[in-house]
């Protein structure tokens, strides 16, 4: 799923946080970061398509808030934005997004299973980080009152992870339905789905370029016969190994598939610049710990490499807005030295 670098946090309420962050002398392109959130994991902030709204999930224990749920906040609030509950509150929610007219969202959430949020993999001997792919995910979609409208998947096993084209004509979506992880698409209305890769390993967190044409994702391709029987031994029991992925793209319809990145390591969470012409992500193939996670931006044709953050151990979630002037991330950075993730919002500069 829509999955971030999930660590122990320490519950630490500070009583004055500044709102804003000064970016350092590297990270050029951003100014005016200004923080939305205060404490918890917060994630997977995106942009309504008239830009007044976010999306995003969050875990708090210190607010309540045991289990991913999804809220939405107006980032253009003055001071601290408040977050409003938009998800039902049971099982646990990840990957919401905005749908067109910007009174409802979709999400994929496990309550349909169990009111209860599903427990997190054991942790492992051998210390393999992984990521579980929860077969109680569904996807459905809610107005701004938080009353589910429409169940959009109602297939056995795992459906989650799905956005909007900018046009507001389909979804793009990751489902196992296939007995491996692919992305498909749909209609907004859920209607004529389509399956649009089929190369062994997980494909997921995929959005729509601008002119709502192409696909961005990550992927995971195990080649060698000792890859390919533990990645589908994970599988088979619901977990995945998000340790080595490139960032891909295709048309909707699945042609002219490429591997834009050859970093190594873990690439992922990639969003297309305004241009259409670029790509942003998170990767940590430059950092000397598996967790040191920054934003970079590449050409499609996998030229032009620039790190854009340079600040904390993770950067991740990139989104532009619609009209190209803002982006939105989650980071580490200013956290008073806590496992803390929150959301910021900066100014774009091309």
């Amino acid at each position: 799923m829509c999955y971030f670098c999930r660590m122990k946090k320490t519950n630490v309420l500070f009583a004055a946080l500044l709102l804003a962050v000064t970016a350092s002398a590297q990270e050029k392109h951003l100014s005016n970061i200004r923080q939305l959130t205060f404490g918890g994991d917060n994630a997977e902030a995106y942009f309504s398509f008239d830009n007044s709204m976010l999306t995003m999930q969050i875990t708090n224990p210190a607010e309540g808030i045991e289990c991913d749920q999804i809220y939405m906040i107006h980032p253009a609030e003055s001071g601290k934005p408040q977050h409003h509950l938009i998800s039902t509150g049971k099982g646990r929610t990840t990957c919401s997004y905005f749908m067109p007219g910007n009174k409802s969202i979709l999400y994929a959430s496990t309550h349909l299973s169990n009111d209860s949020c599903p427990p997190p993999p054991e942790r492992r001997t051998d210390g393999k980080y992984l990521w579980p792919i929860y077969n109680s995910f569904d996807i459905f979609v809610a107005g701004m009152d938080g009353k589910i409208t429409k169940q959009l998947t109602n297939e056995p096993g795992y459906d989650a992870e799905a956005t909007v084209s900018p046009d507001g004509k389909m979804i793009v979506f990751t489902s196992d339905r296939s007995g491996d992880l692919e992305l498909y698409t749909m209609n907004i209305d859920g209607s004529n789905v389509k399956q649009v890769t089929s190369g062994l390993g997980y494909d997921g967190g995929a959005f729509f370029s601008p002119d709502s044409k192409k696909l961005v994702f990550r992927a995971s391709r195990p080649k060698s016969e000792a890859e390919i029987k533990e990645y589908k031994e994970l599988l088979a029991q619901g977990l995945v190994a998000p340790t080595e992925m490139e960032i891909y793209t295709c048309n909707v319809d699945g042609s002219d598939l490429k591997q834009i990145t050859h970093l190594g390591k873990a690439n992922w969470a990639p969003f297309f610049h305004p241009s259409g012409e670029k790509i942003i992500f998170s990767s940590n193939h430059a950092g000397d710990r598996g967790y040191n996670f920054n934003l970079f931006m590449i050409n499609l044709d996998g030229t032009g490499l620039e790190q854009i953050t340079t600040e904390s151990n993770f950067n991740a979630f990139p989104m532009f807005s619609f009209d190209g002037k803002k982006l939105v991330f989650s980071s580490n950075r200013n956290n008073g030295g806590t496992r803390d993730t929150n959301v910021f919002i900066a100014d774009w500069n091309d």
